[in-house]
C-alpha cells in the first residue's frame, strides 16, 4: 500500500507540529501510544557509557565487550556468572527508575484520555509512571519475567526477589529508594551462588528471560489477556476521533507498531497519526494530510506539549 520513498519524507517545522499535536490530544476521543525503544533512551535507560562503565566495569575489563547488549550475549562458561551479569541487567533496567521524567511527561498528557498502549519495551516503565497495567500490552515480554528456558510449559515467574538476592550476594547494596549502590572498597563479585540460579519447576531446565529472541518465547496468560484488551480498544474505536501516536519506534520491527499505524490511520476515518521520532519522524504520502511528525529528543518534545 505504501511507497518506501515516501515514508522517508520529514512534514514542516517543528514549532508548527508541536501546536497541531496539542490540538489533536485535545480533539481526540481516544489515544494509541506506540512505544519504541528511544523512549526509553530519551528516559535515560542508556545502554552504554557512563552507566554500562558503572555497573559493568568489571565484565568489560574481563571480556572486552563495550556495552550492555553485547555482554547479554557473550557465552559465558558458567551459569553462575550468567546470572551475575543478567541480574545486574535487569535490575538497573526494570527495577531501578529511569533517570529522566519522560514517561511521568507521557503519563500527565495521557491519564485523562481514553487510551491504550502498545509498546514493544520490555522495562515495566509505563507501569511505574503510573499507566494502567490494564491498558498496556508488552509484546517482546518483560525483563521482571523468568520463563523456562525450553520451554516445557506456558507460563511466566515474577523475579524481583530472586534478582535483588543476586544484586545483594554480589555485594552490591540497595538503598530504600531502590537504587543499586556499589561495593564499598572493593569491586563486585561476578557470580551468583548456585542456589540462586534459577530452574524450571517442572522440567528442571534452566530459566531464561521472557524476552522474545526466538520461537522459545512463551506468550502467557497475562499476554494473551492483554493481547484481547489491545483488540477491544481497537474494535470499540474504529469509528471514533483516534490519534494513533507513535514515540520512537525505527525501522527494526515496524510490522508490529508503525505499519499497523499506518495502515489503520489510512483506513479510518477520523483517524489521525503523530510520529515522535529523533531522526526518523515520517508518514507516507497517502496519509500525509492526517498526520504530524516531528524530529527531536522525545522528552524535550513532551516539555514543550
Amino acid at each position: 500500500m505504501f511507497l518506501k520513498k515516501s515514508t522517508m519524507k520529514s512534514i514542516n517545522s517543528c514549532c508548527d507540529e508541536a501546536e497541531r499535536l496539542k490540538q489533536a490530544l485535545a480533539d481526540a476521543d481516544a489515544v494509541l501510544i506506540g512505544a519504541g525503544a528511544g523512549l526509553s533512551t530519551s528516559a535515560g535507560l542508556v545502554y552504554t557509557g557512563e552507566r554500562f562503565d558503572t555497573y559493568f566495569g568489571d565484565f568489560a575489563a574481563a571480556y572486552g565487550f563495550h556495552d550492555m547488549y553485547a555482554g547479554g550475549f557473550y557465552p559465558y562458561q558458567t551459569l553462575e556468572e550468567h546470572w551475575a551479569y543478567w541480574s545486574r541487567y535487569i535490575y538497573i533496567n526494570r527495577y531501578m527508575d529511569a533517570p529522566k521524567p519522560v514517561y511521568d511527561q507521557l503519563y500527565q498528557l495521557a491519564k485523562d484520555k481514553d487510551y491504550f498502549v502498545l509498546t514493544t519495551n520490555v522495562d515495566h516503565c509505563f507501569q511505574k509512571a503510573g499507566f494502567d497495567k490494564e491498558r498496556l500490552f508488552y509484546t517482546q515480554g518483560d525483563y521482571g519475567l523468568f520463563q523456562c528456558s525450553r520451554p516445557c510449559h506456558k507460563a511466566t515467574y515474577d523475579n524481583e526477589d530472586t534478582i535483588r538476592r543476586m544484586m545483594l550476594a554480589q555485594g552490591f547494596r540497595i538503598s530504600p529508594d531502590g537504587s543499586l549502590l556499589l561495593p564499598e572498597g572493593e569491586a563486585p563479585r561476578r557470580t551468583v551462588p548456585s542456589d540462586l540460579v534459577p530452574y524450571c519447576p517442572k522440567c528442571q531446565s534452566p530459566m531464561s528471560m521472557n524476552l522474545r529472541a526466538d520461537s522459545t518465547f512463551v506468550e502467557d496468560e497475562g499476554w494473551h489477556r492483554a493481547a484481547n484488551r489491545y483488540d477491544t480498544f481497537l474494535r470499540r474505536h474504529k469509528n471514533a476521533k483516534i490519534l494513533f501516536l507513535e514515540m520512537a519506534v525505527g525501522f527494526n520491527t515496524p510490522s508490529i507498531i508503525k505499519y499497523n499505524f499506518w495502515r489503520m490511520t489510512y483506513e479510518w476515518k477520523d483517524a489521525s497519526y503523530a510520529c515522535l521520532n529523533l531522526k526518523e519522524a515520517c508518514a507516507p504520502d497517502e496519509i500525509r494530510e492526517k498526520s504530524i511528525c516531528i524530529n527531536g529528543d522525545i522528552g524535550e518534545i513532551l516539555s514543550q506539549l
